[in-house]
Protein backbone atom coordinates (compact mmCIF):
# COMPACT_ATOMS: atom_id res chain seq x y z
CA UNK A 1 0.00 0.00 0.00
CA UNK A 2 1.54 3.32 -1.03
CA UNK A 3 1.25 6.57 0.91
CA UNK A 4 -1.65 8.00 -1.12
CA UNK A 5 -3.65 4.80 -0.57
CA UNK A 6 -2.97 5.05 3.17
CA UNK A 7 -4.29 8.63 3.19
CA UNK A 8 -7.58 7.50 1.69
CA UNK A 9 -7.81 4.54 4.09
CA UNK A 10 -7.16 6.77 7.12
CA UNK A 11 -9.82 9.17 5.86
CA UNK A 12 -12.38 6.35 5.45
CA UNK A 13 -11.57 4.78 8.82
CA UNK A 14 -11.86 8.01 10.80
CA UNK A 15 -15.11 8.95 9.07
CA UNK A 16 -16.60 5.50 9.66
CA UNK A 17 -15.54 4.97 13.27
CA UNK A 18 -15.54 8.53 14.59
CA UNK A 19 -12.30 8.12 16.52
CA UNK A 20 -9.48 5.54 16.47
CA UNK A 21 -6.57 4.87 18.85
CA UNK A 22 -3.15 5.03 17.24
CA UNK A 23 -2.61 1.29 17.81
CA UNK A 24 -5.80 0.46 15.87
CA UNK A 25 -4.71 2.68 13.00
CA UNK A 26 -1.28 1.02 12.91
CA UNK A 27 -2.92 -2.40 12.72
CA UNK A 28 -5.33 -1.41 9.92
CA UNK A 29 -2.58 0.26 7.92
CA UNK A 30 0.06 -2.34 8.61
CA UNK A 31 2.69 0.29 9.42
CA UNK A 32 4.91 1.30 12.31
CA UNK A 33 4.04 3.90 14.94
CA UNK A 34 6.44 6.40 13.34
CA UNK A 35 4.86 5.97 9.88
CA UNK A 36 1.31 6.30 11.21
CA UNK A 37 2.18 9.49 13.09
CA UNK A 38 3.99 10.83 10.05
CA UNK A 39 0.94 10.16 7.85
CA UNK A 40 -1.39 11.88 10.32
CA UNK A 41 0.91 14.90 10.57
CA UNK A 42 1.23 15.16 6.79
CA UNK A 43 -2.52 14.97 6.28
CA UNK A 44 -3.13 17.63 8.91
CA UNK A 45 -0.37 20.09 7.96
CA UNK A 46 0.01 19.59 4.21
CA UNK A 47 -3.42 18.44 3.07
CA UNK A 48 -5.43 20.53 5.57
CA UNK A 49 -7.39 17.51 6.83
CA UNK A 50 -8.77 18.60 10.25
CA UNK A 51 -7.41 15.61 12.21
CA UNK A 52 -7.24 16.04 15.98
CA UNK A 53 -6.54 13.82 18.97
CA UNK A 54 -9.61 13.57 21.20
CA UNK A 55 -8.59 12.70 24.76
CA UNK A 56 -12.16 11.97 25.83
CA UNK A 57 -12.51 9.36 23.05
CA UNK A 58 -8.94 8.16 23.32
CA UNK A 59 -8.16 8.41 19.64
CA UNK A 60 -7.79 10.47 16.49
CA UNK A 61 -10.83 11.88 14.74
CA UNK A 62 -11.79 14.31 11.96
CA UNK A 63 -13.28 17.59 13.15
CA UNK A 64 -16.33 17.87 10.88
CA UNK A 65 -16.95 21.46 11.98
CA UNK A 66 -13.74 22.66 10.28
CA UNK A 67 -15.26 22.59 6.80
CA UNK A 68 -14.65 20.65 3.62
CA UNK A 69 -11.32 19.34 2.38
CA UNK A 70 -10.07 17.21 -0.50
CA UNK A 71 -7.41 14.52 -0.69
CA UNK A 72 -5.01 14.45 -3.64
CA UNK A 73 -5.50 12.16 -6.58
CA UNK A 74 -2.79 9.97 -8.05
CA UNK A 75 -1.54 12.96 -10.03
CA UNK A 76 -2.72 16.38 -11.12
CA UNK A 77 -4.59 16.70 -14.40
CA UNK A 78 -3.50 19.25 -17.01
CA UNK A 79 -5.72 22.07 -15.78
CA UNK A 80 -4.70 21.54 -12.15
CA UNK A 81 -0.97 21.58 -12.80
CA UNK A 82 -1.42 24.66 -15.02
CA UNK A 83 -3.31 26.45 -12.25
CA UNK A 84 -0.70 25.58 -9.62
CA UNK A 85 2.24 26.60 -11.77
CA UNK A 86 0.47 29.77 -12.91
CA UNK A 87 -0.03 30.74 -9.28
CA UNK A 88 3.64 30.02 -8.61
CA UNK A 89 4.66 32.22 -11.53
CA UNK A 90 2.36 35.06 -10.49
CA UNK A 91 3.67 34.92 -6.92
CA UNK A 92 7.26 35.16 -8.10
CA UNK A 93 6.43 38.37 -9.95
CA UNK A 94 4.71 40.09 -7.03
CA UNK A 95 6.63 43.16 -5.89
CA UNK A 96 7.08 43.84 -2.15
CA UNK A 97 3.91 45.25 -0.61
CA UNK A 98 1.28 44.79 2.07
CA UNK A 99 0.75 41.12 1.21
CA UNK A 100 4.44 40.15 1.41
CA UNK A 101 4.20 38.49 4.86
CA UNK A 102 1.21 36.43 3.70
CA UNK A 103 2.64 35.28 0.36
CA UNK A 104 5.58 33.28 1.69
CA UNK A 105 3.34 30.74 3.50
CA UNK A 106 1.11 30.55 0.42
CA UNK A 107 4.08 29.82 -1.81
CA UNK A 108 5.28 27.12 0.59
CA UNK A 109 1.79 25.61 0.47
CA UNK A 110 1.88 25.58 -3.34
CA UNK A 111 5.28 23.90 -3.27
CA UNK A 112 3.78 21.28 -0.99
CA UNK A 113 0.83 20.70 -3.28
CA UNK A 114 3.01 20.35 -6.37
CA UNK A 115 5.12 17.73 -4.60
CA UNK A 116 2.35 15.81 -2.90
CA UNK A 117 2.52 12.68 -5.03
CA UNK A 118 6.14 11.84 -4.41
CA UNK A 119 7.65 14.11 -7.06
CA UNK A 120 9.87 16.83 -5.48
CA UNK A 121 8.35 20.26 -6.15
CA UNK A 122 11.72 21.65 -7.24
CA UNK A 123 11.96 18.92 -9.88
CA UNK A 124 8.40 19.60 -11.10
CA UNK A 125 8.99 23.36 -11.35
CA UNK A 126 12.24 22.84 -13.26
CA UNK A 127 10.77 20.30 -15.66
CA UNK A 128 7.49 22.08 -16.47
CA UNK A 129 7.61 25.61 -17.86
CA UNK A 130 4.86 28.16 -18.55
CA UNK A 131 5.71 30.54 -21.39
CA UNK A 132 3.94 33.95 -21.31
CA UNK A 133 2.39 35.04 -24.63
CA UNK A 134 3.57 38.55 -25.56
CA UNK A 135 3.56 39.80 -22.02
CA UNK A 136 4.14 43.52 -21.61
CA UNK A 137 7.24 44.67 -19.77
CA UNK A 138 5.50 47.35 -17.70
CA UNK A 139 4.43 46.00 -14.31
CA UNK A 140 1.36 48.18 -13.96
CA UNK A 141 2.15 50.56 -11.11
CA UNK A 142 -1.52 51.16 -10.30
CA UNK A 143 -2.71 47.57 -10.09
CA UNK A 144 -3.02 47.71 -6.29
CA UNK A 145 -5.01 50.94 -6.44
CA UNK A 146 -7.34 49.53 -9.08
CA UNK A 147 -7.82 46.28 -7.17
CA UNK A 148 -8.49 48.13 -3.91
CA UNK A 149 -11.15 50.33 -5.52
CA UNK A 150 -12.72 47.31 -7.20
CA UNK A 151 -13.07 45.33 -3.98
CA UNK A 152 -14.08 48.34 -1.88
CA UNK A 153 -16.67 49.25 -4.55
CA UNK A 154 -15.34 52.79 -4.94
CA UNK A 155 -14.97 54.96 -8.02
CA UNK A 156 -11.60 55.70 -9.57
CA UNK A 157 -10.18 58.75 -11.29
CA UNK A 158 -7.60 57.58 -13.82
CA UNK A 159 -5.34 59.06 -16.47
CA UNK A 160 -5.45 56.56 -19.31
CA UNK A 161 -3.26 56.31 -22.41
CA UNK A 162 -5.19 54.89 -25.36
CA UNK A 163 -2.67 53.06 -27.53
CA UNK A 164 -5.07 52.94 -30.49
CA UNK A 165 -5.68 56.70 -30.71
CA UNK A 166 -2.46 57.81 -29.05
CA UNK A 167 -4.50 60.10 -26.77
CA UNK A 168 -4.38 60.50 -23.01
CA UNK A 169 -7.61 61.27 -21.15
CA UNK A 170 -8.67 61.71 -17.53
CA UNK A 171 -11.72 59.64 -16.69
CA UNK A 172 -13.83 58.73 -13.71
CA UNK A 173 -14.83 55.09 -13.73
CA UNK A 174 -16.65 52.50 -11.64
CA UNK A 175 -14.55 49.30 -11.67
CA UNK A 176 -16.56 46.11 -12.24
CA UNK A 177 -13.97 43.34 -12.53
CA UNK A 178 -10.29 42.61 -13.19
CA UNK A 179 -9.52 40.33 -16.13
CA UNK A 180 -6.24 38.50 -16.78
CA UNK A 181 -6.14 38.01 -20.55
CA UNK A 182 -3.21 36.87 -22.66
CA UNK A 183 -0.81 37.52 -19.80
CA UNK A 184 -1.96 41.10 -19.21
CA UNK A 185 -4.41 42.71 -16.78
CA UNK A 186 -7.51 44.67 -17.82
CA UNK A 187 -10.01 46.59 -15.68
CA UNK A 188 -13.59 46.33 -16.95
CA UNK A 189 -15.38 49.48 -15.80
CA UNK A 190 -18.32 51.79 -16.27
CA UNK A 191 -16.85 54.93 -17.84
CA UNK A 192 -18.71 58.14 -17.01
CA UNK A 193 -17.01 60.04 -19.85
CA UNK A 194 -18.38 57.58 -22.43
CA UNK A 195 -21.47 56.56 -20.43
CA UNK A 196 -20.70 52.98 -21.34
CA UNK A 197 -18.65 49.94 -20.40
CA UNK A 198 -14.95 50.02 -21.24
CA UNK A 199 -11.90 47.80 -20.69
CA UNK A 200 -8.74 49.60 -19.59
CA UNK A 201 -5.31 47.99 -19.78
CA UNK A 202 -3.96 48.38 -16.25
CA UNK A 203 -0.44 48.94 -17.53
CA UNK A 204 -1.76 51.90 -19.61
CA UNK A 205 -2.89 53.79 -16.49
CA UNK A 206 -0.64 56.76 -15.81
CA UNK A 207 -2.41 57.84 -12.60
CA UNK A 208 -5.12 56.27 -10.44
CA UNK A 209 -6.86 57.75 -7.40
CA UNK A 210 -9.60 56.15 -5.33
CA UNK A 211 -12.62 58.45 -4.94
CA UNK A 212 -15.01 58.49 -1.96
CA UNK A 213 -18.10 57.90 -4.13
CA UNK A 214 -19.57 54.42 -4.32
CA UNK A 215 -19.03 52.59 -7.59
CA UNK A 216 -22.01 52.23 -9.89
CA UNK A 217 -23.06 48.61 -10.16
CA UNK A 218 -23.56 47.14 -13.62
CA UNK A 219 -25.54 43.92 -14.00
CA UNK A 220 -23.30 40.94 -14.64
CA UNK A 221 -25.57 39.87 -17.51
CA UNK A 222 -24.98 43.21 -19.27
CA UNK A 223 -21.21 42.92 -18.77
CA UNK A 224 -21.25 39.41 -20.19
CA UNK A 225 -23.37 40.49 -23.16
CA UNK A 226 -21.17 43.47 -23.99
CA UNK A 227 -17.71 42.16 -23.17
CA UNK A 228 -17.85 38.36 -23.19
CA UNK A 229 -20.26 37.46 -25.96
CA UNK A 230 -17.81 38.18 -28.78
CA UNK A 231 -14.32 37.02 -29.65
CA UNK A 232 -11.46 38.70 -27.81
CA UNK A 233 -11.60 41.32 -25.11
CA UNK A 234 -12.39 44.56 -26.94
CA UNK A 235 -15.68 46.23 -27.77
CA UNK A 236 -16.76 49.67 -28.96
CA UNK A 237 -19.95 51.78 -28.81
CA UNK A 238 -22.78 50.56 -30.96
CA UNK A 239 -21.01 47.33 -31.88
CA UNK A 240 -23.41 44.55 -32.75
CA UNK A 241 -22.64 40.89 -32.41
CA UNK A 242 -21.65 39.34 -35.73
CA UNK A 243 -20.57 35.86 -36.74
CA UNK A 244 -17.38 35.17 -38.67
CA UNK A 245 -16.81 32.00 -40.66
CA UNK A 246 -13.16 31.02 -40.98
CA UNK A 247 -11.96 28.21 -43.22
CA UNK A 248 -8.72 26.48 -42.28
CA UNK A 249 -6.57 24.40 -44.61
CA UNK A 250 -6.47 20.62 -44.22
CA UNK A 251 -3.01 20.94 -42.68
CA UNK A 252 -3.92 23.63 -40.14
CA UNK A 253 -7.22 21.90 -39.33
CA UNK A 254 -5.28 19.21 -37.50
CA UNK A 255 -4.68 21.77 -34.75
CA UNK A 256 -7.80 23.94 -35.01
CA UNK A 257 -10.22 21.05 -34.58
CA UNK A 258 -8.86 20.62 -31.05
CA UNK A 259 -8.98 24.34 -30.15
CA UNK A 260 -11.59 26.55 -28.52
CA UNK A 261 -11.57 30.09 -29.88
CA UNK A 262 -14.83 31.01 -28.15
CA UNK A 263 -17.25 29.13 -25.85
CA UNK A 264 -20.10 29.56 -28.37
CA UNK A 265 -18.13 28.56 -31.45
CA UNK A 266 -19.51 26.22 -34.10
CA UNK A 267 -17.25 23.91 -36.08
CA UNK A 268 -17.76 21.60 -39.02
CA UNK A 269 -15.45 19.48 -41.12
CA UNK A 270 -15.73 19.71 -44.89
CA UNK A 271 -15.47 16.75 -47.26
CA UNK A 272 -11.98 17.95 -48.21
CA UNK A 273 -10.83 17.61 -44.61
CA UNK A 274 -10.70 21.36 -44.06
CA UNK A 275 -12.39 22.92 -41.02
CA UNK A 276 -14.87 25.79 -40.98
CA UNK A 277 -15.05 27.62 -37.68
CA UNK A 278 -17.86 30.05 -36.83
CA UNK A 279 -17.23 32.47 -33.96
CA UNK A 280 -19.11 35.53 -32.67
CA UNK A 281 -17.33 38.89 -32.48
CA UNK A 282 -18.02 42.52 -31.60
CA UNK A 283 -14.74 44.09 -32.65
CA UNK A 284 -12.77 43.01 -35.71
CA UNK A 285 -9.31 44.23 -34.66
CA UNK A 286 -8.16 41.32 -32.54
CA UNK A 287 -9.85 38.76 -34.77
CA UNK A 288 -8.06 40.08 -37.87
CA UNK A 289 -4.73 39.84 -36.09
CA UNK A 290 -5.34 36.20 -35.22
CA UNK A 291 -6.53 35.39 -38.74
CA UNK A 292 -3.41 36.91 -40.30
CA UNK A 293 -1.03 34.94 -38.10
CA UNK A 294 -2.19 31.78 -39.91
CA UNK A 295 -1.32 33.26 -43.31
CA UNK A 296 -2.74 31.34 -46.26
CA UNK A 297 -3.91 28.53 -43.97
CA UNK A 298 -6.90 30.64 -42.89
CA UNK A 299 -9.51 32.30 -45.12
CA UNK A 300 -12.36 34.54 -43.99
CA UNK A 301 -15.47 33.18 -45.72
CA UNK A 302 -17.94 35.64 -44.20
CA UNK A 303 -19.12 38.25 -43.48
CA UNK A 304 -18.05 40.20 -46.59
CA UNK A 305 -17.14 43.24 -44.45
CA UNK A 306 -14.61 41.24 -42.44
CA UNK A 307 -13.25 39.60 -45.59
CA UNK A 308 -12.74 43.05 -47.14
CA UNK A 309 -10.89 44.31 -44.07
CA UNK A 310 -8.52 41.34 -44.12
CA UNK A 311 -7.96 41.78 -47.86
CA UNK A 312 -7.13 45.46 -47.34
CA UNK A 313 -4.64 44.56 -44.62
CA UNK A 314 -3.00 41.96 -46.86
CA UNK A 315 -2.69 44.50 -49.70
CA UNK A 316 -1.09 47.02 -47.36
CA UNK A 317 1.31 44.32 -46.20
CA UNK A 318 2.21 43.42 -49.78
CA UNK A 319 2.85 47.08 -50.55
CA UNK A 320 5.59 47.14 -47.93
CA UNK A 321 7.44 44.40 -49.82
CA UNK A 322 6.83 45.72 -53.35
CA UNK A 323 10.49 46.63 -53.77
CA UNK A 324 11.38 42.97 -53.24
CA UNK A 325 9.40 41.97 -56.31
CA UNK A 326 6.46 40.57 -54.33
CA UNK A 327 3.17 40.82 -56.22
Amino acid sequence: MDRTERFYLIDRLLKARGAMPLAALMEELGVSRATALRDLTYMRERLNVPIAFDRSLGGYRIDASSGRYALPGLWFNASEIHALLAMQQLLREVEPGLLTPHLAPLERRLHGLVGEDGFPSKEVLERIRLVPAIKRFHKGAFFEVAASALLARKQLRVTHFNRTSGQTTVREISPQRLVYYRDNWYLDSWCYLRADLRSFAVDALQTATVLPEQAQEVASALIADRLDAGYGIFSHPGATLQWATLRFSVFRSRWVQAEQWHPDQRMRQLDSGAIELEIPYHDHRELIGDVLRFGSDCEVVSPPSLRALVAAEVKALLAQYADDGVR
